[in-house]
């Protein structure tokens, strides 16, 4: 399987709201590469809510997804920041874990606490 992630990054100004559309494979070994798109949508207009969308991802490992919450939680630098939901699939798929040298990387209700959301589709 090619573990392979891709993001689309949509802007809605008059809405407030991006959205980052990810899929591929989500994965332990990968999952980091989302942290500065994460960062980078949150820091646009401060008020903007990012909605980080990973129902498209052809697999979806749970740990990435914990790891991703976390790092998007523990990110002091954009406190002030509008808030991130994160969208899951209802049912992740029962993928064995990649292992790290595997991986490459080619190109609920929403808060307004800066805390990330996990919501499944």
């Amino acid at each position: 399987m090619d573990h392979k992630l891709s993001v689309l990054v949509q802007v809605d100004l008059q809405a407030q709201d991006v959205h980052l559309v990810i899929v591929g494979c989500v994965t332990e070994a990968n999952q980091h590469a989302l942290h500065p798109v994460v960062a980078r949508a949150r820091t646009l207009i401060s008020s903007m809510t990012v909605t980080v969308d990973l129902t498209g991802a052809a697999h979806l490992e749970a740990v990435a997804v914990e790891l991703l919450r976390a790092a998007i939680h523990h990110d002091h630098a954009l406190s002030g920041a509008g808030p991130v939901e994160i969208l899951v699939p209802a049912a992740l798929s029962d993928h064995p874990p990649v292992p790290h040298h595997a991986n490459t990387l080619t190109g609920g209700t929403r808060t307004r606490t800066g805390s990330p959301v996990l919501r499944a589709a």
